[in-house]
């Protein structure tokens, strides 16, 4: 099977809003509240980084289950690895991943302003300054075969959307709304033209968004 291009438990808000205005270290999410767009995948027993044994299970822990099944690579957006504008105003932040990221694979920052890469844990990260199709070469080639997953933030993701370059995609429709912030789309039925959808309601009151391509 050749590799795909993923998004994996990308979270939006009824009205589509993936993240809010206002970033900063404390609050990566802006005025949007992480838990309540994502609290469905924090609270599952397969959650990266959980320990304490405890966790709902079902079919929304599958999903974070098998989140790094089959990536060999991720692309994000500067602004899932640090707050601020460019240039780096400090090349000493690291993330707000910790020690030991969720990746364990090379992962490309998409940035105006490259730097060296970053080695935390069994995760490597690159700074490129490239188009959404450059940079998905470059992971391609240093997935091994493996999928690539486009991790975020909603700029990144719809720029590899208007570019045609995703294959698959799952989106979680928390049952919530913002009115403002950065927005993924209007409605997910704007993607038909391209894709397959199906919708899954969970137990949580979250809806997921399946696509793949046509």
């Amino acid at each position: 099977m050749s590799q795909r291009v993923r998004v994996q438990n990308f979270g939006v808000s009824r009205d589509g809003i993936a993240a809010g205005e206002d970033q900063t270290p404390e609050r990566p999410f802006g005025h949007v509240d992480p838990g309540e767009l994502m609290g469905w995948a924090f609270g599952t027993a397969h959650f990266p980084g959980r320990e304490d044994g405890g966790g709902s299970r079902g079919f929304e822990d599958r999903l974070t289950r098998d989140f790094t099944h089959g990536i060999g690579a991720e692309i994000m957006g500067r602004h899932k690895f640090a707050p601020a504008s460019e240039p780096w105003p400090d090349e000493a932040w690291q993330g707000w991943w910790g020690e030991e990221p969720p990746f364990r694979t090379p992962v490309f920052v998409l940035t105006s302003s490259p730097r060296p890469p970053l080695v935390l844990g069994k995760t490597t990260f690159h700074f490129l300054d490239a188009t959404p199709a450059e940079a998905l070469e470059k992971a391609k080639a240093a997935a091994d075969a493996l999928d690539v997953r486009i991790g975020g933030g909603v700029t990144t993701l719809r720029a590899f959307l208007d570019a045609d370059l995703v294959d698959e995609m799952h989106v979680a429709i928390a049952p919530v709304e913002y009115g403002t912030g950065l927005r993924l789309w209007e409605r997910p039925e704007e993607l038909e033209d391209r894709f397959h959808l199906e919708r899954i309601t969970a137990s949580s009151g979250v809806e997921h968004c399946f696509f793949w391509r046509r």
